[in-house]
């Protein structure tokens, strides 16, 4: 396979990092680099880990999770995206959490955000095509549009401040929605 194939894949497979990682940015409202360098981070390892194991995995595997991976990305992105939406309704904002995600946070959006590259390691396996290189791409692009998803995201969360939360939920939501008519259409 291409580099300039590998490439795409990698831009594609990142889109999802990316959109988390601005919803994210707006949510924190004192932003700081070492928050934005700890998303990135996960983001990019997970999205470097998954296609690994999904090349490991084989057939086998791909067959048992393709039939409800589209749901559960679903199912985790919209109630993340509801809880952020409820929050930016419901809290005065001197009440509003301003930190980063926590940990869990983090790990569960990164499994949420890499389940696509879960799919295109197993498409790797499938078509006999190396794993190490695609992978180390696949997570540098997405380590760099989440550092980049994060500052847009600090951005326009100042910029536009009162109710901007809310919009970071409903691009969670429309994330999960995507991936799951593309799955089911």
């Amino acid at each position: 396979m291409d580099l300039l194939t590998i490439l795409a894949i990698a831009l594609a497979d990142a889109m999802d990092c990316f959109a988390v990682a601005v919803a994210s940015g707006i949510a924190i409202k004192q932003s700081k680099v070492r928050h934005a360098l700890r998303m990135a981070l996960f983001f990019g390892v997970f999205q470097a880990v998954m296609p690994v194991l999904g090349w490991a995995g084989g057939r086998s595997v791909a067959e048992l999770i393709a039939p409800w991976d589209h749901w559960a990305v679903f199912g985790v992105l919209a109630f993340l995206g509801g809880k952020m939406i409820y929050e930016s309704f419901r809290m005065d904002a001197a009440e509003r959490p301003t930190g980063p995600p926590s940990i869990t946070v983090l790990l569960v959006l990164s499994v949420a955000t890499s389940i696509d590259a879960l799919a295109v390691g197993f498409s790797f396996a499938l078509l006999g095509v190396a794993i190490i290189l695609p992978a180390i791409i696949i997570g540098a692009v997405a380590f760099v549009l989440s550092l980049v998803g994060v500052a847009v995201g600090d951005r326009l969360g100042h910029f536009f401040e009162k109710r901007i939360e809310a919009v970071g939920g409903v691009v969670l939501i429309a994330i999960g929605v995507k991936i799951l008519l593309q799955r089911l259409l």
